[in-house]
């Protein structure tokens, strides 16, 4: 008889888009069992995205093809926007039962998550931990500074070994005293071959779709999507392009949020300039980013921990210009496939612009290297660094080998 594999025990908030194929892809192995607990819902049912102002259901299979539970939650506002949201009592029990080897840990700053590391560290049991904060503007000075770091010097104390998304998170923990032997390179990723297969007939659509919405072929399009949201900075990039002398530029914005109003306000009174779609569900996004011939994520400030839109984009084969704010400027975009710059710069976002849009055939020509590099990000990658952290930890003596 082979080795009985090893037990892993999820404990994540809920559906998440970016990490359920992850799931799926390891119930699929002979060499480790895994449940997935969901502290807030399994995305069945539409709830109300705080970020997004609208109830939203994803449209693409996020909870088939393995195991997973949801832990009662007694929160009287559930969700992931406070402390409180996700508070589960009877969590680090049910998971108990399940008799894990090794339990995983996304995310540490609900009441649940936190006292479950804390649980499984006192018992012995081994603790992933996996996060992507970043410390890109912020304050690291101060007395609320230093009571950040003495509280989480404590918490971070529980995990066995962290899985690191990339090197402004790498920082952060390094920050909180984390030591280096502590931390694991495990990229933040996304299922690639979801948004590159099928190539020409989304590029097909994509065109029909640009018709439809009165966008010529001699137009150099720019793709903005994602929340309307202060941090994400749409309406800079409005205004960057109504300042720009180039009539040839037009942006289309995707999304929904508070700052919607004032979006379409800024449309309106240029609409030669843009056009303004309403939120799109998964299953539409591969044609949505082919809208463009280039990708923009101008995030300024804390908040914007990685930009997963980005490693989509690229799948796309859609080169992208990010700013240096957002968390995954510095792992993933590379001169074959965009550009990054600099908010500490007035002038940096619009002549990154212009230098980047002036020359379309310029911008086709890094289609082919933009899919390339979204491929060292793909969830296989995750998988494997992942696979390779457990052979630190031997499977538990008395522990069931039966799911």
């Amino acid at each position: 008889m082979g080795k009985p594999p090893i037990r892993v025990a999820f404990i994540v908030s809920h559906a998440i888009q970016y990490y359920c194929p992850l799931y799926q892809r390891l119930a699929k192995r002979a060499d480790i069992a895994i449940k997935v607990f969901f502290t807030w819902h399994s995305g069945a049912t539409q709830v109300k995205d705080v970020a997004f102002g609208i109830p939203l259901k994803w449209d693409i299979p996020l909870t088939e093809g393995y195991d997973f539970e949801v832990v009662p939650n007694v929160s009287s506002d559930q969700g992931t926007h406070h402390f409180w949201g996700l508070n589960n009592p009877t969590l680090v029990d049910r998971v108990s039962a399940w008799q894990p080897d090794v339990v995983h840990v996304t995310g540490w700053a609900w009441c649940s998550h936190l006292l479950a590391m804390r649980a499984f560290h006192k018992r012995g049991i081994p603790v992933l931990f996996r996060g992507d904060s970043n410390l890109i503007r912020r304050t690291q000075h101060g007395p609320a500074w230093w009571a950040k770091r003495a509280l989480l010097s404590r918490v971070f104390a529980w995990p066995t070994l962290f899985l690191v998304v990339g090197k402004a998170n790498w920082a952060y923990y390094e920050a909180f005293g984390v030591r280096p032997d502590r931390l694991l390179l495990c990229p933040h990723s996304i299922d690639v071959n979801r948004f590159a297969e099928l190539h020409e007939v989304l590029e097909e659509e994509a065109r029909r779709w640009r018709q439809q919405l009165g966008i010529t072929p001699d137009r150099r399009v720019l793709l903005f999507a994602g929340k309307f949201l202060p941090n994400k900075r749409p309406l800079e990039l409005m205004r960057a392009i109504r300042a720009s002398s180039d009539r040839q530029l037009l942006l289309v914005i995707v999304g929904s949020g508070k700052l919607d109003a004032e979006v379409k306000a800024i449309a309106n009174a240029d609409p030669d300039r843009f056009r303004v779609l309403p939120f799109q569900n998964q299953s539409r996004m591969p044609v949505v980013y082919r809208l463009g011939d280039l990708f923009v994520l101008p995030s300024g400030g804390p908040g914007e921990t990685w930009g997963l839109a980005v490693n989509e984009a690229l799948a796309c084969g859609r080169p992208v210009l990010i700013s240096d704010d957002v968390g995954c400027a510095a792992d993933v975009v590379d001169s074959s496939c965009g550009r990054v710059f600099s908010w500490a710069e007035p002038s940096s976002l619009a002549e990154n612009l212009h230098d980047m849009t002036r020359d379309l055939p310029s911008l086709v020509k890094m289609r082919g290297p933009a899919t390339k590099r979204a491929w060292c990000f793909d969830i296989q990658r995750t998988e494997a660094i992942l696979m390779s952290s457990l052979s630190h930890f031997p499977k538990r003596s008395g522990a069931s080998s039966s799911i």
